[in-house]
């Protein structure tokens, strides 16, 4: 049972570090922008797509107008010229009240254009707010976002630091180098201690010698003191001394 339960851990814990890389603040965020500007790219191909719209709308507004307007001005010239008995009056009245229709059915057309217009022309305007609003969001958030990830860069880098400052003692820095202080001074005093028993094992002869070496004579010059004793003791006394 123990094994199935630590692999069960292992697992929990892998499962945990997925989510927290897939709910990571700084990459949603920038995902988050990026789905922005591609609405707004899509927002502005329909602003364009809206405003064409309304462009030809307004063109065909002008266009019932003008014709409402010309059938009206045909109308009246078809009475003038019955009245001037170059056509008859029935057919004149045939034909002026034929305009008057063609009138009416442009004058419907401009109208329901002018409405079509006005919904267009609202549908721009409103576009136009959204695409603004939307471009000023995402230069904030853009800036937002930039300073929230350097502030993560520095916060972790903080972190860490502080982590290996809180771990000095737990990963044995500190006692390694006691251990290190503790053995130089073991040796320096085992070199001292070795240097001792050295002076305490000279010979006799390896004192004269460091006496004679530290009072800075040497053997000929014992020797001629010696020769010049003996000298002085033939004088004095007539004996040989051997």
């Amino acid at each position: 049972m123990g094994i199935f339960k630590r692999l069960f851990k292992v697992g929990q814990s892998e499962a945990n570090a997925v989510v927290d890389n897939l709910e990571n603040p700084i990459k949603m965020t920038e995902q988050g922008i990026r789905d922005l500007k591609a609405d707004m790219e899509k927002s502005i191909i329909a602003l364009a797509e809206v405003k064409a719209l309304a462009i030809r709308t307004k063109n065909e507004v002008s266009g019932h107008q003008a014709k409402a307007q010309e059938y009206e001005s045909k109308a009246i010239l078809l009475l003038k010229k019955a009245e001037q008995g170059a056509i008859s009056v029935e057919e004149a009245d045939r034909l002026a009240t034929i305009s008057l229709q063609k009138k009416d059915e442009s004058l419907q057309s401009y109208n329901l254009a002018l409405a079509n217009q006005k919904k267009f022309d609202e549908n721009v305007s409103k576009l136009e707010t959204n695409i603004k609003t939307l471009k000023a969001n995402i230069s904030k958030w853009e800036n937002e976002a930039k300073m929230l990830k350097a502030r993560a860069k520095v916060s972790e880098a903080t972190k860490n630091v502080n982590k290996q400052l809180a771990n000095v003692d737990s990963n044995g820095t500190v006692s390694m180098l006691e251990r290190m202080k503790e053995k130089v001074e073991e040796q320096e005093a085992l070199s001292e201690s070795y240097g001792e028993i050295a002076l305490e094992n000279k010979s006799v002869d390896d004192e004269i010698d460091s006496a004679l070496e530290s009072t800075g004579g040497s053997n000929s010059d014992a020797l001629a003191a010696l020769k010049a004793k003996l000298a002085s003791k033939e004088l004095g006394d007539g004996s040989t001394v051997l």
